[in-house]
């Protein structure tokens, strides 16, 4: 009986592992949150029963887990929330369209043009009567 290994097509997507099968951001952000977290459980665990201290604990170093592990479109969770914060909070939701109407400068043109023919007039006259 053969055995198969699947292979993926696109060998981009494929990331070296470092340790335990974990990439060096795993690894990373896993280790900050243990860093975080044991301290934690430990400081909570004088105030609180050891269940609520470890649900404390878990609290703290989930946020840790998420920029870790979850990656969408080969983007991490953090180039993910700068888009968010980029589009729903920085730039403006409503981008304002404004076209130019060339008639109406066509018109403006034309006005002026005359209001200067009637100055032009005006001081020809008076040129003519001198």
């Amino acid at each position: 009986m053969a055995s198969y290994i699947s292979v993926p097509r696109d060998l981009t997507k494929v990331k070296s592992k470092v340790v335990l099968n974990l990439t060096k951001r795993q690894v990373i952000c896993f280790s900050i949150a243990a860093a975080i977290g044991v301290p934690t459980f430990f400081l909570l665990k004088h105030f609180t029963s050891v269940s609520s201290a470890s649900m404390g604990m878990i609290m703290i170093m989930l946020p840790m887990f998420f920029f870790g592990m979850y990656e969408k479109n080969g983007e991490p969770l953090e180039v993910i929330l700068f888009h968010f914060i980029q589009a729903n909070i920085i730039r403006p939701k409503k981008r304002i369209y404004e076209t130019r109407n060339y008639y109406e400068l066509l018109h403006r043109q034309a006005v002026a043009e005359e209001e200067i023919e009637k100055i032009l007039r005006k001081y020809r006259k008076k040129e003519t009567k001198r």
